[in-house]
């Protein structure tokens, strides 16, 4: 259950702790999406050996028949198969495995059962009766699972499969026609607003581009293959964020679209969230005004929802 963010305060006010001082890094959120064939597990790999260095670290959640055990040759690297019910609590128990066993990098193979998989969220909410309201219980229960990759302690890779998207038109004679409308993720809509990068790759050669970048590593960049130099440069982009100034962080605030992204520029800084937070507030009244309280996703903001780390949880 979401607390309010001054409660929180509060809380943490009363309790003192001392750590052992060291830098802040970023917990990269990656997503890697694609049809079937074109190399998501193989590419989610060679980036998350970029980022560690070390097979051992890395942990690859499979609900993809088998298909993350493919590239053992690769190196020692550990696979953890999930079996449906491809449920929200499912993967959010397989990370917790994972970040128990000391997993520096999460490959979550693939993010689309649990969204249209045997017992994922389209299934719970059939079975619920299929009605616009049902989904007040299957959002939480997804949103859950989101919130457990945005707040692990590891980074996270996800892949999600790409389908062909169909419409029924009619032309002007009145007869319907199926319009073929090019690439759709299998996923909820708007997930993409919760990653620090989102690759796309086009073809089967294995080329990709970026379609959201929030580390600028990536813009403008021509078509190229995912290699583990990629994970490296883009761990080592991970370093330097502490050192970002207030103005730069302040206009990364000013270019958020959605809630979805403020939360992210607050989990980016941990040890600066206290600094950060009226700067991410007043982002957010101004969100609501421009876009008359609905979010990307057709959800509303409901003012007195707020979550473990300050932002709307809607």
């Amino acid at each position: 259950m979401y607390k309010p963010f001054s409660y929180l305060i509060i809380k943490n006010q009363n309790k003192m702790n001392l750590q052992k001082a060291e830098k802040q890094q970023v917990k990269l959120r990656i997503g890697i999406s694609s049809p079937s064939g074109f190399g998501k597990t193989y590419s989610s790999l060679l980036l998350a050996y970029g980022i560690t260095n070390n097979w051992t670290k890395i942990a690859v959640i499979d609900s993809e028949n088998g298909s993350g055990s493919l590239y053992s040759e690769l190196g020692e690297y550990n696979v953890l198969n999930l079996e449906a019910p491809y449920t929200p609590e499912r993967y959010i128990e397989a990370m917790k495995v994972c970040e128990n066993a000391s997993i520096e990098v999460i490959i979550i193979d693939s993010l689309s059962q649990e969204w249209s998989g045997k017992g994922g969220c389209l299934q719970i909410h059939e079975q619920l009766g299929g009605r616009f309201q049902d989904w007040s219980k299957v959002t939480p229960r997804h949103q859950a699972f989101i919130d457990a990759i945005q707040q692990s302690k590891c980074h996270v890779i996800t892949t999600v499969r790409k389908k062909i998207d169909y419409s029924m038109d009619r032309d002007s004679n009145g007869r319907t026609k199926v319009v073929k409308l090019g690439l759709k993720d299998v996923a909820r809509a708007g997930l993409d607003y919760e990653w620090t990068l989102s690759f796309e790759i086009i073809n089967k050669n294995h080329l990709v581009v970026a379609s959201k970048d929030r580390t600028g590593l990536f813009v403008n960049s021509p078509e190229f293959k995912i290699s583990s130099n990629t994970g490296k440069k883009i761990k080592a982009w991970c370093g330097e964020t502490h050192r970002r100034s207030r103005e730069e962080i302040q206009r990364e605030i000013e270019q958020c679209t959605g809630i979805e992204g403020l939360r992210h520029v607050y989990a980016k800084y941990p040890d600066r969230q206290e600094e950060l937070k009226p700067l991410i507030m007043e982002r957010k009244k101004i969100l609501e005004t421009v876009f008359s309280q609905v979010l990307p996703n057709n959800e509303i903001i409901e003012q007195s929802k707020i979550s473990n780390n300050g932002i709307s949880n809607s």
